[in-house]
């Protein structure tokens, strides 16, 4: 391209023969972020507190804009936690959300969530370290397991 563009006329084969003779290559593109966690399966709540799930809801507005509801919700009694509504909520947030709730509430045994980046950003990962909340699980497919014998 870079070729054309300066007045050049080459074969476009013959281009990619000399480019792989001297063993050029493009660079490859960084992948995307993954959830740092925990890989075990997926434990079955007995009691009140046991799991809880955070996740987003997402709409569109009338205006274009997005709209985006945290839920928390206690897996075993199907409570909802909490409702937190706004146009853009970051992994900060998320954090000091649920530290709110564990303030009122207490700590849960476990928080699962999906692989959003709000979930692995840093700010959620430091809120796990220093508070030293409920591991925070990456949710996957897999067979669930009891929480108590």
């Amino acid at each position: 391209m870079l070729l054309r563009q300066k007045g050049y006329l080459v074969n476009r084969k013959r281009l990619f023969r000399l480019y792989r003779g001297e063993k050029l290559t493009v660079r490859k593109r960084g992948g995307r972020k993954r959830a740092i966690g925990a890989g075990a399966p997926m434990l079955i709540p007995f009691a009140a507190d046991d799991r809880w799930s955070l996740d987003f809801v997402s709409a569109q507005l009338t205006d274009g804009r997005r709209s985006r509801v945290l839920t928390v919700v206690d897996d075993c009694t199907r409570e909802c936690l909490t409702l937190i509504a706004d146009t853009s909520l970051s992994g900060l947030r998320v954090a000091r959300e649920a530290e709110q709730i564990i303030e009122g509430r207490g700590k849960p045994k476990m928080i699962v969530s999906d692989n959003g980046s709000e979930f692995t950003g840093k700010a959620i990962l430091q809120w796990t370290d220093r508070t030293k909340a409920a591991s925070l699980y990456r949710a996957r497919q897999t067979d669930p397991v009891r929480l108590h014998p």
